[in-house]
């Protein structure tokens, strides 16, 4: 029996085949960055709802420093992010900045203060001053924080592509502070709107148009809002780079993903209370305190 070796390609035949094994090569890859990370996801969220991550209640401190200045400064805004995996709940805590409470070491002060109390002692321990004080006066447990100055939450809106803000009526503030010391007038009408980083900050910050409680109710809208962008793993690399380069905080990434579910299920629908007058008592020096009665119901559902 003769055996007679096989014809080899045609110069054209062995085109066609390279393209088709490069694009058999390419058809794999783009499967694998498709439904590789949709695996993970499916396979990690699957895990957070059999086995949850424990409750965690984050600080966030956003301070009134301008460029330059860090986080040597007062706390314009202060909020505790209490998140239940179990129950996949994601819930919203406004603390004013006129109140007082008891700082460890440092009896009664004004909260928007405390942060400084602990920069003056020791650079970087403001946040721990306020958790502890936060911790024991409300009785909330705290561990993690996040600081961020003007400019960083600039950055962060700005790195989430900028947000959808429902204006629910019409605010002007003919008093708002400028960088050089000054005022100018703004003006938000009511309606849907969409803002950049320093559009927000204006709409979370002021306060001549209404109130601290009002404008409180406001910066949960904002925080709900950035969150409802965040969720969207197209947007982490660049609020990544920012929070690396301009946001003070101890969260891990488990942390991060341990907000993610709660916060993409619920997308904005969050449970949210703004300690305002109803919950807030006269002191005999005349300060205005919390009043913790009638706040720890609440606190015991959402933030324990």
């Amino acid at each position: 029996m003769n055996y007679s070796a096989p014809t080899p390609p045609s110069p054209t035949t062995r085109v066609i085949l390279a393209q088709k094994s490069r694009r058999r090569r390419w058809l794999v890859i783009l499967l694998a960055l498709f439904f590789v990370p949709l695996f993970c996801c499916g396979t990690s969220l699957l895990i957070y709802l059999i086995i949850p991550p424990a409750p965690v209640n984050i600080l966030v401190l956003g301070t009134d420093g301008r460029a330059g200045e860090g986080f040597f400064s007062r706390t314009d805004s202060m909020m505790v992010v209490g998140v239940k995996p179990s129950q996949l709940r994601l819930s919203l805590l406004s603390i004013p900045r006129d109140i007082f409470i008891e700082v460890p070491g440092y009896g009664s002060q004004r909260i928007n203060t405390v942060n400084v109390l602990g920069e003056q002692a020791q650079a970087g321990s403001g946040p721990q001053l306020v958790m502890s004080a936060i911790s024991q006066d409300f009785g909330i447990r705290l561990e993690r924080y996040i600081r961020l100055d003007f400019n960083g939450f600039v950055k962060l809106v700005d790195a989430a592509g900028g947000l959808t803000i429902d204006v629910e009526r019409t605010i002007i503030d003919d008093s708002y502070p400028t960088e050089d010391g000054g005022y100018q007038y703004i003006q938000f009408d009511a309606g849907v709107q969409q803002m950049d980083g320093e559009r927000a900050l204006i709409y979370a910050r002021t306060r001549h148009g209404d109130d601290d409680y009002q404008r409180a109710a406001r910066q949960q809208q904002v925080i709900s809002a950035l969150f409802g962008k965040l969720i969207n793993p197209l947007r982490w690399p660049a609020a990544l780079g920012v929070i690396q380069s301009s946001v003070d905080t101890n969260l891990t990434p488990w942390d991060m993903f341990t907000i993610v579910v709660p916060a993409a299920l619920n997308r904005g629908r969050y449970e949210q209370l703004v300690v305002n007058r109803d919950y807030i008592l006269g002191s005999p020096g005349g300060n205005a305190v919390p009043n913790y009665d009638l706040l720890n119901p609440w606190i015991q559902e959402h933030l324990r």
